[in-house]
């Protein structure tokens, strides 16, 4: 078992200042076991909702909150979206006896549910799966070819983690979409995400999708919004910049996690990943991902013209515009491409991320970054 040490520390100092936290993130990622490290499953304060004994403790949700001292966690939040106006009591009880951490799934109605009873009073921390600063930069090759949810990634085989991720994607969509309304029977669903990972890298199009699975595309887009909501995917936003160049107002989608991806795509070996068409698009997810993890930005997008010119990320982090250009190549070079998104965003700096090991500058502002060093790619 990892340590998520600076995990840990973020949502330690979160309970100090907060009266309410939220640790968010997809199923299996390892919000239960952050939480037990913090208050302990046994102990009185610990509720878990998928637990028949904790749900019949909070029959009277009230009287079984009220009391308590310290911190109080409370897992899968959102199967009981009663207990946020009662946190809500609870949180602005003077002196405060209680800080609550709640657990949930990213579901549109944890958010709803929140942001109505709990607006000014509680944190948001978003987590995923293990980054390749907590798994070590030796594994990185293991990392990107199983992903990062934990029990893909700790797996004893490839086989086993392979047959992880099977079923966890089984369990998503007989079990968690459902929940969400969607009418989908399963084996239509598993289509759909299959046409997402084949979308991976690419500017959205509802339509293709639309068309492929017989829906509106109205439907395709709300769909695509659940999966965007529970973490499975991400959709980057393109920057518009005041230009007199037809810029790309669509957004570009990735799978969040490159082990689920890779068995979307039925890749199950390494080989078969280095072989793969879609390797390219596999490996700039995997660095998007990862340098977002390690700045945090505060706005991410990309950006790309009509004409051709494109940056695959742009940070926007203390007020700094950092460009990332992701080159699964040797020694990568300074391109017309580069030079325009320095120039025509007013870029900070413009970083070229690859799998090399030596940091080198292409240009005044532009700097190659080795991918086992995206934790310093703020530092000057």
């Amino acid at each position: 078992m990892l340590r998520r040490n600076s995990i840990l520390s973020q949502v330690r100092q979160a309970l100090k200042r907060s009266r309410v936290v939220a640790l968010l993130g997809p199923r299996q990622c390892g919000k239960t076991t952050l939480a037990r490290e913090l208050v302990p499953q046994d102990s009185v304060n610990y509720f878990d909702l998928e637990d028949p004994e904790c749900l019949a403790r909070l029959e009277e949700p009230m009287t079984a909150l009220r009391d308590l001292r310290g911190w109080v966690v409370i897992d899968e939040i959102q199967r009981r979206a009663d207990l946020f106006p009662v946190l809500r009591v609870l949180a602005d009880r003077r002196p405060l006896l209680a800080r609550f951490l709640i657990l949930g799934s990213a579901s549109p109605e944890l958010l709803k549910q929140s942001s109505e009873s709990l607006a000014g009073r509680m944190e948001t921390i978003n987590i995923s799966g293990f980054s390749l600063e907590e798994v070590g930069n030796s594994a990185q090759a293991k990392h990107w070819r199983r992903g990062g949810f934990p029990l893909s990634f700790l797996a004893r085989s490839e086989v086993e983690s392979l047959l992880w991720r099977k079923q966890f994607i089984r369990t998503f969509l007989d079990r968690d979409l459902p929940r969400l309304g969607v009418s989908l029977p399963p084996p239509a669903l598993f289509r759909f995400l299959v046409i997402l990972a084949h979308y991976h890298g690419q500017i959205w199009n509802n339509a293709e999708p639309a068309r492929a699975l017989s829906l509106s595309e109205p439907t395709v887009r709300h769909y695509l919004d659940l999966l965007t909501w529970m973490f499975l995917v991400r959709q980057l936003p393109p920057w518009h910049a005041n230009l007199k160049k037809r810029q790309v107002k669509s957004p570009k989608l990735y799978i969040r996690d490159s082990g689920l991806l890779h068995q979307l795509l039925g890749i199950r070996t390494e080989k078969d990943l280095l072989n793969h068409p879609r390797c390219g698009a596999s490996w700039e997810g995997y660095v998007i991902e990862e340098i977002i993890k390690a700045v945090m930005p505060d706005e991410s997008y990309f950006w790309a013209t009509h004409n051709g010119a494109e940056l695959d990320l742009l940070l926007i982090k203390d007020g700094r515009l950092i460009g990332v250009e992701c080159k699964r190549m040797d020694a990568p070079r300074l391109t017309p491409s580069m030079r325009i998104a320095l120039a025509d965003l007013k870029l900070d700096r413009l970083l070229v991320v690859y799998p090399g090991k030596r940091r080198y500058a292409l240009s005044d502002r532009i700097m190659t970054l080795p991918s086992t060093a995206l934790d310093s790619a703020l530092s000057d």
